[in-house]
């Protein structure tokens, strides 16, 4: 379209600019025109050998004679020289003869400015209706929605949570009736993926009324004013549909319900607190009897300002968590449910797929239907299964892995063998389902996949433990070849053990130079973070110790897992388990 609307303007500017040079060609052609004397003039009046005389302004008058020739001459500029002219029978005319030759150019020339002007006008008042329409917000309902809370596998108590909300929706009288108001607006916070926008769609679904879906981030602009009319705009929409009733949908609220602060003072922070006031005004002004309900979503109920998690705006806090496994078993039969599944234990995959939400537990299944539509397989497998968990967890195997040298392959193998030995020791209940040395299209070199446990919480014996499994590979590599040869291949495994000695003993209280408090809360003052340092470096040090003895006495079983894993480059359980090791616990 764009294409088509900048030739529509090219081509008039294209024509005016020919035509105009046509005249001007034509014009310089006319001024050769030949000159006489006056004296010569007065010869052809005297003689009446004169047809025309195109008498102008210009210092020159035009003659044309009877034969047709033309000349100038000098005009005299006598003030009764016309008269002169008509008394001797000839045609006076003060304008220049227009050939047929110059009406062409003139004609073209005129309409292709006036279009010229015309498509101007246009887009200035398209431009101009653009900055006066910059606070609209597009979106619109979407009335009878076919989610349920059937199409929510797990999440049985945030179900329950909300279930008298949509009960209210239906039968408002009913609860007028005992004096009561129906929640201003509902937060649904948790990790991401856990389900929050298919609850807020299951509301309104099971409702029956228009659900307005938005994103904090359609409310920010540069122009302060614009997210804040935009907020007032959704309620309106909300308030005028034709039900009387809705749901509006508000995704990643963070982006406007940042706490706010006083010393912050750039443009940026006054339009999200512009747009923030306007929210909260807008909550507070809904009448009882409205039928609006406000369902928001976040990955952090910490980021956000107070005044909206109060009662009488967000009035309920609702946890989406993680599903556990009896979850995870109804997430993964929904999304079986139309899929041509062949014998796969749903009860396994339920215990592997520990921690992970339900989306990434329908990315799995989606990637293995991908694997078993490629292989043309008539249903799909526990094998493709497989396939699809470690593609899902580490990517893609590498195909072509002529360029690995054979020193490296074993680097990688001990590596991997570190990890799945100490796992083997110190966490027992925590099964090894796989172990490659196959390098991913993610980076990795290699992988250890072992199945957690479903827990609660995560006491300090349990964390202590996770770092050791995440040392084993990097203490194997400095027990086989050497403290002088580590490699790079445990920078992961560093990045994400310091992570947790870090939150040990500065977020959960498990540490000695903090104590029972929390850094979080003490970033404004002058900690002495070396002491904080110091102190996670030593129970790395001294955690790091116990792995290279675990290693260090298991080092037959070391050797042997190893030599099976370069002989197979993939090890599943039943491989170790044929192995029939017993590491010295």
């Amino acid at each position: 379209m764009k294409k088509i609307k900048n030739k529509s303007i090219i081509i008039p500017i294209l024509i005016f600019v020919i035509s105009l040079s046509s005249l001007i060609f034509m014009n310089y052609h006319n001024s050769s025109i030949g000159y006489r004397s006056y004296i010569l003039f007065e010869k052809d009046l005297s003689s009446k050998n004169i047809s025309t005389i195109y008498l102008t302004d210009s210092p020159k008058i035009r003659v044309q004679l009877k034969n047709g020739m033309t000349y100038e001459t000098d005009n005299p500029r006598t003030p009764d020289i016309k008269k002169t002219f008509l008394q001797n029978g000839i045609n006076v005319d003060e304008n220049y003869p227009v050939s047929s030759r110059e009406a062409y150019p003139i004609a073209l020339m005129t309409i292709s400015a006036v279009y010229i002007i015309i498509m101007s006008l246009k887009s200035s008042r398209k431009v101009s209706k653009r900055m006066l329409s910059l606070d609209s917000l597009d979106t619109s309902a979407v009335e009878g929605s076919n989610y349920s809370f059937k199409n929510i596998a797990g999440n049985e108590e945030a179900k329950e949570s909300v279930k008298d909300v949509v009960d209210f929706l239906k039968n408002p009288e009913k609860y007028a009736s005992y004096g009561a108001r129906m929640p201003k607006g509902i937060m649904l916070y948790g990790q991401p993926g856990t389900g929050k926008t298919l609850l807020a769609k299951a509301v309104a679904g099971e409702a029956n009324v228009p659900f307005y879906a938005v994103s904090g981030s359609d409310f920010i602009q540069v122009y302060v004013g614009v997210g804040a009319s935009r907020i007032r705009q959704l309620f309106k929409k909300a308030r005028n549909n034709t039900c009387g009733k809705a749901v509006i949908f508000i995704d990643e609220i963070d982006a406007i319900g940042k706490k706010r602060s006083a010393s912050n003072s750039s443009g940026g922070s006054e339009e999200r607190d512009q747009t923030l006031n306007a929210l909260l005004t807008e909550m507070s002004g809904f009448n009882e009897k409205e039928g609006i309900v406000v369902i928001a979503a976040t990955n952090r109920l910490d980021m956000l300002d107070p005044a909206l998690l109060r009662p009488g705006r967000f009035d309920r806090h609702i946890e989406i968590t993680l599903p556990d496994i009896s979850s995870r078993e109804k997430i993964i039969e929904l999304h079986l449910k139309n899929k041509p599944a062949g014998n796969i234990d749903i009860h396994e995959w339920a215990q592997k797929t520990a921690y992970f939400s339900g989306a990434k537990i329908e990315n799995l299944i989606n990637e293995a239907a991908i694997i078993a539509c490629k292989e043309n397989s008539r249903k799909i497998e526990n094998s493709h299964m497989d396939k699809a968990f470690s593609i899902v967890l580490a990517g893609y195997e590498k195909k072509n892995r002529d360029y690995i040298k054979d020193i490296d392959k074993r680097i990688t193998a001990y590596h991997e063998v570190g990890h799945a030995l100490v796992s083997m020791k110190i966490l027992p209940n925590e099964k090894i389902s796989k172990i490659t040395i196959i390098p991913s299209t993610k980076g990795a070199g290699g992988y250890t996949l072992s199945i957690p446990e479903d827990k609660l919480y995560e006491n300090k014996d349990y964390l202590e433990r996770r770092i050791m499994v995440l040392l084993g590979g990097r203490a194997a590599e400095e027990v086989v070849f050497g403290h002088d040869y580590v490699t790079t291949g445990a920078r992961n495994d560093l990045q994400r053990s310091t992570d947790i000695a870090f939150n040990m003993i500065t977020q959960y209280g498990m540490g000695k130079t903090l104590g029972l408090l929390n850094m979080q809360e003490l970033y404004d003052l002058n900690i002495n973070q070396d002491k904080i340092i110091q102190e996670c470096k030593n129970l790395i040090d001294s955690i790091y110790g116990e792995v290279k003895n675990i290693i260090i006495e298991n080092r037959h079983c070391l050797k042997k897992i190893t030599d099976l894993l370069l002989e197979k480059e993939t090890l599943f359980s039943q491989d170790l388990d044929d192995l029939n090791l017993t590491v010295y616990k």
